[in-house]
């Protein structure tokens, strides 16, 4: 990594502040050069004069007689300077933080004037990122946390996002890994060295081991996914007959005219999502199309649309007419995901005995037209929310795909192992296990499995 990258940090536009980062080894020659200063204190603020020093030949000017030769450096900006000297750094290089005015002219000035220096270029889209992993500075896993982090859009996103980023997700893997590393170096030392003097009872030692591996893999995998699901956020689909209340209620959640609200059955034939924040936890909410026999294509095609996304919701509510008889395609997806609303509580006809299938005290009665009901829903809600994210222990959450594809490729690999008659085989799944927890950090080294073996046994004596 010899080139030096550089890349405005702030969004782009108009903002009273605009952050310029550079990162390689030409990051302080680029500062001495823009600022015309040689000496800058380690992790202190320093003002700076910035100026292309190299702007490029003058236009002659016939009138006045300038020559291209006679023009001055140009001004870019009065700022701040900040030097990270390696290897204390966020990526482990020398790096320069730029804070300027956040006009246009100026940060283009200043980053057409980083572009146009040698061994210097623009930096691809997370490669600060990718520098601070390739140079030990973090691991994968917290590699994620800060992407998570910037688009972390509620409460619980961000403190998930920050508890990964601050090693505790990586701390359990590294932890497994190393547990891993001296198992396997039992295993080796199994096979290579059987001659030697080994610790006494070794294979049963390893099978305790194995399995008490296994237990935490599977413990730490059934965890109805809800650090997933906290990422990508909670879908919650309103169901109901037609002029249930569907739309109403959804413009009502999202404070908004979202969704079109008339008296005529099958109005809503696609099903509209409204993004927002409940109680800190990120909620994508549905309106589906009115459950009803119907010949119409479209219409038909909204219901099946409807059914489907309903079975796949994370929650469900589940609209009743206060006023008419409950329709049997609403109960019908009644289920442990649903809560129950009884609509138009300001016809007045709503009795608790009105739905017999199920308990008066789980049935949640609103106007959407007077906002009765309404907070008491809400509340319902998320305290469902709580129920499916409530973590019973301190071991932080599985947050991605591939974290969980690779844990469970680990746990198939140490599944054989313990089952494993043969050292050979019994070592090589071991080495399979590791290389799975590896793939999750980023961290796979041989080093780490030879101090293992050599200091551990007395071989070779």
């Amino acid at each position: 990594m010899t080139i030096t990258i550089f890349a405005l940090s702030t969004p782009p536009g108009i903002g009273a502040l605009a952050i310029v980062r550079l990162s390689g080894p030409g990051a302080l020659g680029a500062l001495q050069s823009l600022s015309g200063q040689m000496n800058f204190t380690p992790r202190q603020a320093t003002r700076v004069i910035l100026c292309n020093h190299h702007p490029g030949p003058a236009v002659p000017d016939h009138w006045s007689g300038t020559k291209p030769e006679s023009r001055y450096p140009e001004q870019l900006d009065d700022g701040l300077a900040v030097y990270f000297p390696a290897p204390y750094s966020f990526t482990g290089e020398d790096i320069v933080e730029l804070t300027l005015h956040g006009g246009r002219a100026t940060t283009q000035g200043v980053l057409g004037a980083l572009g146009a220096m040698s061994d210097l270029r623009l930096a691809e889209p997370g490669e600060f990122t990718r520098r601070a992993f390739e140079n030990g500075k973090m691991d994968l896993t917290q590699a994620e946390a800060i992407a998570d982090l910037i688009h972390a859009e509620t409460v619980q996103q961000r403190q998930q996002a920050l508890s990964q980023l601050s090693g505790t997700l990586s701390d359990l893997y590294q932890g497994w890994a190393a547990r891993l590393t001296a198992l396997l170096a039992h295993a080796e030392a199994d096979i290579d060295f059987a001659d030697e003097d080994l610790p006494a009872d070794i294979l049963a030692a390893q099978h305790q081991a194995i399995e008490k591996l296994i237990s935490e893999l599977q413990e730490h995998l059934s965890d109805n996914r809800r650090g997933e699901r906290l990422r990508d956020g909670i879908t919650i689909a309103i169901v109901g007959a037609p002029n249930a209340g569907k739309s109403t209620l959804l413009n009502v959640l999202a404070q908004r005219d979202v969704a079109i609200v008339t008296d005529i059955a099958g109005t809503t034939r696609d099903v509209l999502e409204v993004h927002f924040d409940l109680g800190g936890y990120p909620v994508t909410l549905l309106d589906t199309a009115g459950l009803r026999e119907t010949s119409d294509v479209i219409e038909s095609e909204g219901i099946r649309r409807a059914r489907e996304r309903a079975t796949r919701a994370d929650l469900k509510l589940c609209l009743f007419d206060a006023g008419a008889e409950p329709d049997e395609a609403t109960r019908a997806l009644i289920d442990g995901s649903a809560i129950v609303v009884m609509t138009k509580l300001e016809t007045g006809s709503w009795k608790s005995d009105k739905n017999p299938f199920l308990a008066p005290s789980l049935q949640i009665p609103i106007s959407a037209h007077t906002g009765a009901g309404i907070a008491e829903l809400l509340q319902t809600i998320t305290q469902k929310l709580e129920e499916i994210f409530h973590q019973p222990r301190e071991a932080p959450s599985l947050t991605r795909a591939r974290h969980r594809t690779a844990l469970e490729d680990a746990m198939a690999a140490l599944q054989r192992a313990a089952a494993a008659q043969v050292p050979e085989l019994r070592a090589e799944d071991l080495r399979l296990a590791l290389r799975a927890i590896g793939r999750i950090t980023g961290r796979v080294d041989v080093e780490d499995l030879l101090d293992q073996i050599f200091s551990e046994f007395c071989i070779g004596k």
